[in-house]
C-alpha cells in the first residue's frame, strides 16, 4: 500500500489520519458525555483532563491532516449523480470545519472557565480568552451542540459510504478501508 493517494485509492497516511481522528472524536465524545458518572470529584477531574488532552490531540491531527490532504490529492470520483457529488463535497467540508471547531470551542470553554489547560500533564497551553463566568455556559453549549451536530453529519457520511458499498457495489468505502482490496471494474460493455 502506497503512502500517498493515487487515482484508485487513498494512501495509507490519509487513511490513518481519517480513522485515527474519527475514532478519537467518537471515543472522546462518548467519554465527555459519561464524565458525570465518575465515582469521585478527583476521578472526574482526571477524566476531564484526559478528555481535554485527547481533544487537543484531535486538533493537532486535524491541523496536520489538512495540508496533507491539500498536497496529497485524491482518488478519482466514482460515477454518481451530480447532486450526490455536490452533497459529498459539502459533507466533507462541514466535517473539516466541525472537527476543527469542536476542540477549539472546548479550549475556549476551558479558557472562559478560568481553568488551566495541559496536554497529558506534559505542558500548559495558553488561554484563548480571559475568564468570563457569564460566557462559560454559552461556550459549553456551543461545544456540546457542535458534537451533536457532528453526529448528525456523520450519520449522513457513514450512510452514504454504506449506500455506495452495499447498493452501488463500488469502491467508495473500500478505498478508505485499511487492508481491503478494491473491487475490479466490470469488463468493457458490462453494466453493473
Amino acid at each position: 500500500m502506497s503512502l500517498r493517494s493515487n487515482e484508485r485509492q487513498w494512501g495509507s497516511i490519509s487513511k490513518s489520519f481519517h480513522w485515527i481522528i474519527a475514532l478519537a472524536i467518537l471515543c472522546n465524545g462518548i467519554f465527555g458525555l459519561l464524565m458525570d458518572l465518575a465515582s469521585s470529584p478527583m476521578q472526574k477531574i482526571n477524566w476531564l483532563a484526559l478528555h481535554k488532552s485527547i481533544g487537543l490531540t484531535v486538533l493537532a491531527l486535524v491541523l496536520l491532516r489538512m495540508p496533507w490532504r491539500w498536497r496529497d490529492g485524491r482518488p478519482a470520483e466514482e460515477p454518481a449523480p451530480r447532486w450526490q457529488m455536490l452533497a459529498a463535497r459539502v459533507v466533507h467540508g462541514v466535517l473539516y470545519v466541525v472537527t476543527l471547531a469542536i476542540p477549539l470551542t472546548g479550549w475556549w470553554f476551558n479558557s472562559v472557565s478560568g481553568k488551566p489547560l495541559q496536554w497529558f500533564k506534559l505542558f500548559n497551553l495558553p488561554a484563548l480568552a480571559a475568564k468570563n463566568d457569564p460566557l462559560r455556559d454559552f461556550a459549553h453549549g456551543v461545544h456540546e451542540y457542535l458534537f451533536w451536530f457532528l453526529l448528525l453529519v456523520l450519520v449522513a457520511h457513514v450512510g452514504a459510504a454504506l449506500k455506495h458499498h452495499v447498493f452501488d457495489n463500488d469502491n467508495v468505502l473500500r478505498r478508505m478501508l485499511p487492508f481491503v482490496r478494491l473491487r475490479q471494474p466490470p469488463p468493457e460493455g458490462v453494466c453493473r
